[in-house]
């Protein structure tokens, strides 16, 4: 047995006693499908995250702790007499060789991305899918959804044909949530949200990477203007703070 497989049998039979009626730990024993899935979302989040920091030491320990979520709803699985880990890990091996054709069949050629689609659309259609949307699951981050539903109605021609549609919609947006209702306003800034998504879509940009580098930057530049406050950040004026963002938006396009 190869030390790989070791480990994983390893781990599987750890899992197997934490969640022993009798002799298991009470916390794992508690644990359900619904109370475990926030931990494995939150696990596959801290996995991006050391990636992203090039930290391949913590990259190994958070790999593990996604893997334990696999290993923990899979056992919950084997108890309710769903399916096993080995059904999980075949079905898995099924499926990457259904979608290789050209390295695990008689096919030639190369994967492209065009390919691909189609081969995960006849699966759908085989699982019973009767619509484009079917299998966009309801609990990605709201912008990664909306990115994979537009993608999924682009397939089958409901799209803009170029940036223009996308753009004039979000002023539309902009106008009606300006005008709207205290009941509507969540509404309309969805629909604001939604339409931002389709003008990036429509310039070849991922949504989702292009907010999370938003989101870095600002964090970036909002921890430079605390260090150079010379007070207490809260305490300053408006202007005074507008006045440290210039200075450090200044600041980092000189050591670009």
């Amino acid at each position: 047995m190869s030390d790989a497989s070791l480990q994983l049998t390893r781990l599987l039979v750890i899992m197997a006693r934490l969640r022993d009626p009798e002799r298991g730990c009470e916390w794992d024993l508690a644990q359900s499908f619904e109370s475990i899935a926030p931990y494995t979302i939150e696990e596959a989040y801290e996995v991006v995250d050391a990636i992203e920091r090039s930290d391949m030491t913590d990259l190994r320990g958070e790999l593990g702790d996604l893997l334990l979520q696999v290993v923990f709803h899979a056992r919950m699985a084997e108890e309710a007499g769903h399916f096993s880990f080995a059904d999980v890990a075949r079905a898995i091996c099924d499926k990457m060789e259904a979608r290789h054709p050209h390295i695990f069949g008689d096919e030639d050629g190369t994967m492209g991305e065009t390919r691909w689609e189609e081969l995960k659309q006849t699966e759908r259609e085989t699982a019973g899918a009767t619509s484009a949307l079917d299998g966009v699951a309801k609990a990605l981050p709201g912008l990664l959804r909306a990115q994979k539903l537009q993608k999924r109605a682009a397939r089958v021609g409901f799209d803009w044909p170029d940036a223009e549609g996308p753009k004039s919609k979000i002023f539309e947006e902009l106008e009606e949530l300006e005008t709207a209702s205290l009941e509507t306003r969540e509404e309309e800034a969805g629909d604001l949200l939604f339409a931002a998504v389709n003008l990036v879509r429509a310039y070849g940009i991922d949504a989702e990477e292009a907010l999370r580098g938003a989101n870095a930057k600002f964090e970036r530049r909002f921890r430079a203007m605390e260090d150079l406050a010379d007070a207490w950040f809260a305490d300053l004026t408006l202007d005074q703070q507008e006045a440290l963002w210039q200075a450090v938006k200044l600041d980092e396009n000189k050591t670009v």
